[in-house]
């Protein structure tokens, strides 16, 4: 194996979650922004129902996939700091 990927599967597997958890939280936030620029853009153009609708999905699609994604990403920090003998924080 490389240097950058442990020979452990229980350290591959967490690496694994962790990269999803870090697409998860860009998309997630990908559709926050969005959300700002199509409110904002419908704010001074004075736009339709349909922009309002996509604002609206947009949200919900972000926290859908941003909640989840922030779970995963701190339970691997979290297995990494308990893995080095580090306090909980808890």
């Amino acid at each position: 194996m490389t240097n950058n990927q442990p020979d452990d599967p229980v350290l591959r597997s967490r690496e694994k979650v962790r990269s999803i958890a870090n697409m998860g939280k860009r998309w997630g936030y990908g559709c926050f922004g969005g959300a700002l620029a199509v409110f904002v853009v419908n704010y001074y153009i004075e736009g339709s129902a349909l922009s309002t609708s996509l604002t609206v999905a947009l949200l919900i699609i972000g926290s859908l996939i941003l909640a989840p994604a922030i779970i995963f990403g701190y339970a691997a920090n979290a297995a990494d700091r308990e893995d080095q003998g580090l306090p909980h924080g808890h």
